[in-house]
């Protein structure tokens, strides 16, 4: 991939999607690329976010995202860690993050709309691991992406929890 780089990492806050956050800032992120932090809110019904909703998605910094004021004007959980991680990254590895808002709707075409309206070099998203029965009547979000994403997608499986016992 050129330098200068647009990395899209979709967050729902699940620990999937942080494990796939922590993955892209670890091995992606290089000086003078660009994170977009793609989030869909699926609780666009309500009063208070439906103006919002229909202006379009926004394009945040994370300076101005980072405040609480900010993050319950467009209905965001605040989630501290993620948020520290994303502070760490931009100082150590010089990389800018903008957040990319929708609310409602099918996360996997939001998630091509943002591909295409961000012109991404590459997505990165998390697997909920879903069986196949699962994934058959559910349907799978990270399927359907890297199956019709333009752009290269990679799926990071969640991990295992670490087990303390031994094998003895």
């Amino acid at each position: 991939m050129p330098a200068d780089r647009k990395v899209g990492v979709a967050m729902d806050f699940s620990m999937s999607s942080q494990n796939a956050l922590k993955w892209a800032l670890d091995n992606l992120a290089d000086k003078g690329d660009t994170f977009y932090i793609i989030h869909n809110n699926p609780d666009s019904a309500g009063d208070s976010l439906s103006h919002l909703a229909k202006s379009g998605s926004p394009l945040i910094p994370l300076s101005q995202f980072r405040q609480p004021e900010v993050m319950k004007k467009y209905g965001v959980k605040i989630n501290i860690p993620v948020l520290d991680m994303l502070d760490t990254v931009t100082r150590q590895k010089e990389i800018q993050v903008v957040i990319k808002l929708y609310w409602g709707g099918d996360a996997r075409e939001k998630l091509l709309d943002a591909i295409d309206e961000l012109k991404l070099d590459s997505l990165v998203m998390g697997s909920r691991g879903l069986g196949t029965l699962q994934r058959i009547i559910l349907g799978s979000v990270s399927t359907y992406v890297l199956t019709y994403a333009p752009c290269p997608v990679t799926i990071v499986k969640e991990t295992e929890p670490s087990s303390s016992s031994s094998w003895f």
